[in-house]
């Protein structure tokens, strides 16, 4: 039970202390649970769609919130969402081709 209590106070903790870096990280969760369901399931397009809209909104969240509110890894960061955005694009480039 004290196992489960730190990491609720832990999330509490980070919701409260930025926002949007929290609902971030929760986009990009659920993103990759979505992907997984893809890979697993016959009827993978709803889910393999769905998860790609949430890499695509958190990688411009975060472009965005390093455009207004540099942090002291803001090159990496934004490194990193630039190729998570320029790989779900083309996911959705290669999904529309395949239709």
């Amino acid at each position: 039970m004290r196992f489960w209590s730190f990491w609720f106070n832990s999330f509490v903790l980070s919701s409260q202390y930025n926002p949007p870096r929290f609902v971030e990280l929760l986009m990009l969760l659920l993103a990759i649970a979505m992907l997984a369901i893809a890979s697993v399931l016959p009827d993978r397009l709803p889910y393999l769609i769905l998860g790609l809209s949430l890499v695509v909104g958190a990688s411009i969240s975060i472009l965005v919130r390093e455009a207004i509110a540099p942090s002291p890894q803001a090159r990496i960061t934004q490194l990193t969402a630039s190729l998570l955005l320029i790989i779900s694009l083309y996911g959705f480039a290669d999904l529309m081709y395949s239709i």
